[in-house]
This record gives C-alpha cells, sequence and structure tokens, in this order.
C-alpha cells in the first residue's frame, strides 16, 4: 500500500508540474503573439508596415491581412483625394467661367440704361434684366461656396478677434438695407470682447442671418445684436421684431434650399443659413434659435473663448467673391 500510495504522490505531482508547465509555456506564446500584433498595429498606424517572409502560421496570415486592408485603404484614401482634386478645379473653373459673362451683361444694361430715357419701355425692361442677372449671380455664388462646404475645400483659421469689429463690419453692410425700412439696428457688446473666429466667414455668417432679419422685420421694426460672457463661450444674440416662425420650422431653417411658405414672396434661394450654421460648426461654434410668429425671432450664435487643441486650419481660403 505505501508503495501505491507514493506512486500516487508522484504522479499528480508529475501532473501539476506538466500543467503549470504548460500553462507558462502557453502564457508565453500568446505575451510573444500579442506582442507581435501590437508592433504590427504600431507599425500600421506609423506608415511603416511591410510584410515579413510567408508561412503557414496564424500570425503570418493575420499579416497577410493586415497588409491587404492597409494596401486597399490607401488605394482608397489616394482616389478620394483624386476625387477632391477634380471638385475643386471644377468648381473653380465654374466661378471663373460664370462670373465673366454676368459681369458682362451688366455693364451692357447699364451702358443700355444710360442711353435710355427714364420712363421708357425699353428702360424698364432693361431694369429687370439687371435684377435678374444679380439674382442669377447671387445664386451661383451661393451654390459654389455650398458645394465648396461639401466638398470639404472650405478652410477657415480662426484666431482670436474683437467681437465688435466683427459685428460693426457686418451692421456696416446692412445699414443702408436697414434704413429703407426704417428699422433700427442696436449694438450691445463690450469694446474688449474677444473670442475665437475667422473674421471673413465669421462676418459671412452673421451676415446671413442679420441680412434675413431685415428682409422678415416689417418696416419701423428693430434689431439687436448683443453679446454675453461665459466662461467657454461668447454669445451672440440677433433678435429682431419681424415676422417669427412655428416651431417645427426651426428644425428645418437650417436645411439647404428650405424656405417657409409664409415667406415665399421675399426674394431668396434658402442657402444662407444652412451656410451660416456649417461656418459656425467648423469653427468649434454653435447655434440656437428661439421664435415666436408675429413677434420675433433670436438667433444665438457660441463662439469659443479657448482655441481648440484637437484641430489645426488650413489658411489657404478662397477669395469671398469666389
Amino acid at each position: 500500500m505505501p508503495n501505491v500510495f507514493m506512486y500516487v504522490i508522484v504522479v499528480v505531482v508529475v501532473a501539476a508540474i506538466a500543467s503549470s508547465l504548460t500553462a507558462f509555456i502557453y502564457n508565453r506564446n500568446n505575451k510573444a503573439m500579442f506582442n507581435q500584433v501590437n508592433s504590427m498595429l504600431d507599425k500600421a498606424i506609423n506608415n511603416t508596415f511591410a510584410e515579413s517572409s510567408y508561412d503557414e502560421t496564424m500570425l503570418s496570415q493575420l499579416e497577410t491581412k493586415l497588409n491587404r486592408f492597409l494596401i486597399a485603404s490607401t488605394t482608397g484614401e489616394r482616389d478620394i483625394s483624386r476625387e477632391k482634386d477634380r471638385i475643386k478645379m471644377l468648381i473653380s473653373d465654374i466661378s471663373h467661367q460664370t462670373k465673366t459673362p454676368i459681369a458682362n451683361i451688366l455693364l451692357y444694361v447699364q451702358l443700355l440704361q444710360e442711353k435710355e430715357q427714364t420712363g421708357s419701355p425699353t428702360a424698364d425692361l432693361s431694369s429687370q434684366i439687371a435684377q435678374q442677372s444679380e439674382k442669377l449671380n447671387f445664386l451661383i455664388q451661393a451654390l459654389i461656396k455650398t458645394s465648396r462646404m461639401e466638398a470639404g475645400i472650405i478652410y477657415v483659421n480662426p484666431q482670436p478677434n474683437r467681437i465688435k469689429d466683427l459685428i460693426q463690419s457686418t451692421v456696416a453692410q446692412v445699414e443702408e438695407q436697414a434704413q429703407l425700412k426704417r428699422i433700427s439696428l442696436n449694438i450691445e457688446c463690450e469694446e474688449e470682447l474677444t473670442a475665437i473666429f475667422d473674421p471673413k466667414w465669421t462676418e459671412e455668417a452673421l451676415f446671413n442671418i442679420v441680412d434675413n432679419s431685415i428682409k422678415y422685420t416689417p418696416e419701423q421694426g428693430m434689431i439687436t445684436i448683443s453679446t454675453t460672457a461665459y466662461e467657454l463661450f461668447i454669445r451672440m444674440d440677433i433678435t429682431d421684431t419681424g415676422i417669427g416662425m412655428e416651431e417645427h420650422e426651426i428644425n428645418l431653417i437650417f436645411k439647404r434650399f428650405y424656405r417657409s411658405p409664409q415667406v415665399s414672396q421675399v426674394e431668396g434661394v434658402g442657402i444662407g443659413l444652412y451656410l451660416t450654421r456649417e461656418i459656425i460648426t467648423m469653427q468649434k461654434g454653435y447655434i440656437k434659435v428661439s421664435s415666436a410668429v408675429q413677434k420675433g425671432s433670436t438667433f444665438s450664435i457660441f463662439l469659443p473663448r479657448e482655441p481648440s487643441p484637437s484641430k489645426s486650419f488650413n489658411t489657404d481660403r478662397f477669395p469671398k467673391e469666389a
């Protein structure tokens, strides 16, 4: 019996040692494989991955598949980049090719108007041609900007800038239009208040909102542009005494070409607010709207006070008129 007992003990000890050794070898192999896979992924991220000599192991098969995936991804990126360049060239060509004919039409109309007598039938026709040409030019430029935005070839360069300079520059563009309707424009902003934004594109975004406020505010109305400073954002409120809108329309007005049925008689194409939201969003800001029918609307633009650490911005911006 003692010999049998000792034999059992020896078998158990040997089995335990074998099991421990197997587990050790298994874990070491797993760790080695994990390190190799981790190294492969690091090289893939750094664009330095190269497939080693092929054999029948699972790791080699994984290398082969990863290499094929990286090749396909690189090819896809190159195709997207080439397509983007083609779109950029096409948009630039359209902008260039349409600019000259429209400018010539407007010039010829101006020459005709100088030679015609006021009140004559041809003078009225010339005036109509001029108005329609201006509309066509505006629509083409708006569509070009929209196409550039969606193709990802509009670049903004947000830097610390004074908010009041932005507001005053925008108001200067619409003062004449506001005076024709006897609409008062009020600015409530501290002199040295600053935020992070691109002056050119943010001015265009703000102009689109103020221009709409003037269009949809009755004569002798009021538009107020005020600011509020928060810890992370500067808030700009554009408040008018205009026609307002239904609550369900607030989620629609930033869509391309959307126009409310109640303003169908007013000139416009429904692109301005779409561009405005895209421009503000590209600068890490956002827009909120509150409105009541026949009581007016408030558009609130939030611009960051500190630059975003997660994104660099390209300064290669195209001219405003393009």
